[in-house]
């Protein structure tokens, strides 16, 4: 919805936008949105919501937008077929209107969802707005609930939202910024699994930069050409550990990706563009 806003008209029934392929006119209801999540299976499922940018000075569209999500949310919970499987979460909104934030807080718990996001953030709004509704709504919120910030995905932000009390996240960035020749790490993955913590963020992206606990590293450059060091040499993952030299499954059980490896696939291989 956010990304196709100059092309929908948000109502009471839903979202009417047109197709950005062919133009047809488009309506997608709270209802039918779980419908389309049901189908799919998926173990979290999101409401849908009415999204406002937090930059907006528009109060009264954005105290609307909020009223409505509790609406919405209402409908999306009638119409959800598989709540014994599938996990809906509802969504925070309000803007930077910690007097909203705290209304939909209130209004979002007593639906009693198995998980709660806190969205309409990441608009361009300052950091310290940010900060400030990250740390409220997950006071207001049920402590024993997961908490998941919507849209954010730049590590710092995750260190923070993470201290701030947020559990879970998603963003677009790892995979857009990859397009733009960047490699990295799942540090949030990590996280939300309670696994082994990796010393690096790796994503299985077709260009080489690995963002490590030291900086950016640029494994495109041909300085990695002869580098047979693991990505993070002090990193006990399964890409960082070594493999074994004779291929009989022993040694410490890791794949030994190195960056010499990383900068061919990325640098020379045309497979590194499907990877």
């Amino acid at each position: 919805m956010v990304s196709l806003l100059k092309l929908a008209k948000v109502t009471e029934e839903g979202v009417r936008f047109l197709s950005p392929h062919d133009g047809t006119p488009m309506l997608l209801t709270p209802e039918h949105s779980i419908s389309l999540q049901n189908t799919i299976g998926s173990d979290i499922i999101m409401q849908l919501d009415d999204v406002v940018a937090t930059t907006s000075p528009d109060h009264a569209r954005m105290k609307e937008a909020m009223e409505r999500s509790i609406r919405w949310l209402d409908r999306c919970i009638a119409a959800h077929k598989h709540p014994d499987r599938q996990n809906l979460f509802c969504i925070i909104q309000g803007g930077l209107d910690l007097e909203m934030r705290k209304i939909c807080c209130e209004e979002m718990a007593k639906r009693d969802t198995p998980g709660i996001a806190i969205g309409g953030l990441s608009g361009g709004e300052a950091k310290d707005s940010y900060c400030k509704v990250v740390e409220n709504c997950t006071t207001w919120l049920p402590q024993n609930k997961p908490r998941y910030v919507m849209g954010v995905g730049y590590p710092e932000d995750l260190l923070v939202s993470i201290a701030l009390g947020a559990d879970m996240f998603d963003c677009v960035w790892p995979t857009r910024t990859a397009v733009r020749h960047l490699y990295f790490p799942p540090l949030p993955f990590a996280i939300l699994l309670s696994a082994p913590l990796p010393k690096f963020i790796l994503f299985p992206q077709r260009f080489g930069n690995a963002i490590t606990f030291r900086g950016n590293l640029n494994l495109r450059h041909a300085s990695f050409a002869h580098d047979f060091s693991p990505i993070e040499r002090s990193c006990t993952c399964t890409c960082c550990r070594p493999a074994s030299s004779n291929g009989d499954g022993g040694g410490d059980g890791g794949l030994g990706i190195t960056r010499a490896f990383i900068h061919h696939v990325a640098a020379k291989e045309t497979v590194g563009a499907h990877l």
